[in-house]
C-alpha cells in the first residue's frame, strides 16, 4: 500500500443546510484520512492522505465515499492538476526566476499549457513527464501518478457538460 496525497473540492447539493452536518458525517463514515474545510459557503474541500493500491484507488474511493455521505455533491476539482509556473517551480525545488528561464530556454519542448494567459496554466502530470523524459529527473512517482489520475477527474467532469456531437467532433479534430 501506498500514501497519496490530493485536495477533493465539492459544491454542496443543498446550500440551507449547515456544512458542520457534512463534516461529521464525512468523518464518521471513511474520510477519516482527510482534513475537511468549509471556508466557503455551499463548498467543502477534503484534503485527503489515503493509503491504496494504486493513486486511481485512492481518489476514486475518495469520490466514492464522499458522493456516497453527500448524494448529490458535484465535484468542482481534484487537484494537485493544474499549475502555474511559481506552483510548479515550488514543486522542484527551484526558485520562480530558474523555473521562468528553463521555460523560455525549452522553447517548444515545453508541454503545452492548459491556459495561455496571465498566469499560464498548465497541467502538473505533463510538466512532470516532461521533466522526466527530457531532462532524465525523477519525479516523485505517487505526486506523477495522483496528478494523471486527477488530470482525468477534471478532464471528464468538464468533458460531461458537452454536446455528445459537439464532444465527438473535437475528439475527432484535436486528437
Amino acid at each position: 500500500m501506498n500514501q497519496y496525497d490530493f485536495t477533493l473540492k465539492f459544491a454542496l447539493p443543498q446550500h440551507d443546510v449547515d456544512p458542520e452536518v457534512f463534516v461529521e458525517q464525512l468523518f464518521a463514515d471513511s474520510c477519516d484520512d482527510a482534513l475537511i474545510g468549509i471556508g466557503q459557503y455551499g463548498r467543502l474541500a477534503l484534503d485527503f492522505t489515503r493509503e491504496a493500491s494504486s493513486a486511481g484507488e485512492a481518489v476514486l474511493s475518495a469520490l466514492s465515499d464522499v458522493q456516497r455521505v453527500i448524494p448529490g455533491v458535484r465535484l468542482i476539482e481534484a487537484s494537485p492538476d493544474f499549475v502555474g509556473l511559481t506552483d510548479i517551480a515550488k514543486i522542484l525545488g527551484f526558485t520562480r526566476q530558474n523555473m521562468r528561464k528553463l521555460f523560455v530556454k525549452s522553447g517548444p519542448k515545453f508541454p503545452l499549457p492548459v491556459h495561455d494567459g496571465k498566469p499560464a496554466i498548465w497541467h502538473l502530470s505533463a510538466v512532470l513527464d516532461w521533466f522526466e523524459n527530457e531532462k532524465g529527473r525523477d519525479m516523485d512517482r505517487s505526486l506523477l501518478e495522483v496528478s494523471r489520475v486527477n488530470m482525468q477527474c477534471n478532464l471528464v467532469k468538464e468533458a460531461a457538460g458537452l454536446d455528445e456531437g459537439v464532444r465527438n467532433r473535437i475528439k475527432a479534430l484535436v486528437a
